[in-house]
């Protein structure tokens, strides 16, 4: 049984060409899928009944099903998904009320191997990659179960995405080119795993690379990211110089703010050093505290100092808008656990 979501044209014309049927068809289809975000073949009305029948009998859409989803009260969306082996993972659907960007936060990974101790996908342990169609259905599960056009793509979900890069690169072709949504509308965040970086600056990709890095020096990022003992902070920022370099692109610096870890006036001015010559913007996001440790949220005055000591810098800083906390959709707490799924 062939599963349409997820294929590319060509794909779907030898599904036609099987059915001695027009390319035409195939076009029909492809934009029933990534166009009209379409849960069925039966809704696909400009198809006669039946060749939709003669469809139907060796092709579904999608074999992803909404295991649970959650309304924020600020309007936040938030699925979990369960895939055919039983895996299941969250992706997030943003709205912000002066914008007309709907962004949807989607997953690389089942876990995550990287096991940051403010996130709760990393309590998991790494369970597998994602293919690109998995990736794929997230947002096409999105669109159609609330019937809106996703805009901006952020794979800031579970695991990382630097180590699923072959399907995350595959996925985000894909909605460049079927779902029309610019690649400069999409953001890859990673915590730094060098090696790829360098890869991905091969790639002439035009989206945005983000850099999960929410430590200004050495002892305090081993002690919340272990990855900091495999990529330390010197060689990362040679990376990211490198990736700047080649690509002509500004990154984005994400910053975890943690009361009196990391929001000090001392990390301030360590931060600034770090990233005084490098093309960034920097993204200050305040800590949702989670049971799963005893991290705090800074005061809004701690938030507020620590980003006018920045911006003395010359750099664009931003505090990153909360959303879905009230669900456990905010940043670092997705964790693909619901009762009885794991």
């Amino acid at each position: 049984m062939y599963i349409l979501s997820g294929l590319t044209l060509d794909e779907i014309e030898k599904i036609t060409d099987e059915l001695h049927a027009s390319k035409f068809r195939a076009r029909q289809i492809h934009n029933w899928i990534y166009l009209k975000s379409v849960s069925s073949i039966d809704e696909m009305t400009d198809l006669s009944v039946k060749f939709r029948e003669e469809l139907k009998k060796i092709a579904v859409v999608t074999n992803i099903k909404i295991k649970v989803k959650q309304t924020s009260s600020d309007g936040t969306l938030k699925y979990l998904l369960e895939f055919p082996d039983g895996e299941c993972v969250e992706t997030v659907l943003m709205r912000f009320d002066n914008r007309a960007n709907l962004t949807a936060c989607v997953s690389s990974q089942v876990g995550c191997a990287v096991n940051c101790s403010f996130c709760a996908t990393g309590k998991r342990g790494f369970i597998r990659n994602l293919t690109y169609k998995e990736i794929i259905e997230q947002v096409l599960t999105i669109q159609r179960d609330t019937g809106l056009k996703v805009t901006n793509i952020v794979f800031m979900g579970q695991g990382e995405p630097l180590l699923n890069l072959d399907n995350v690169l595959k996925a985000m072709k894909i909605f460049n080119e079927n779902f029309q949504i610019g690649a400069r509308r999409i953001t890859v965040s990673t915590a730094g795993i060098i090696p790829k970086i360098k890869e991905l600056a091969n790639t002439e990709m035009q989206s945005t690379l983000a850099i999960s890095l929410h430590a200004p020096n050495h002892e305090i990022r081993k002690q919340i990211m272990p990855v900091e003992n495999k990529y330390p902070l010197p060689e990362l920022k040679q990376a990211l110089k490198n990736y700047i370099d080649k690509t002509g692109r500004r990154i984005t610096v994400e910053y975890l703010l943690i009361k009196d870890l990391n929001d000090t006036l001392e990390s301030a001015k360590q931060l600034v050093q770090y990233l005084h010559d490098l093309k960034c913007n920097i993204n200050l996001i305040p800590y949702n505290p989670t049971a799963k440790n005893d991290y705090q949220r800074p005061s809004n005055n701690s938030i507020m100092r620590f980003k006018s000591l920045l911006e003395q810098s010359g750099k664009k800083v931003t505090v990153r808008l909360e959303r879905g906390s009230d669900i456990d959709a905010a940043c670092g707490q997705l964790s693909g656990k619901a009762q009885g799924t794991v």
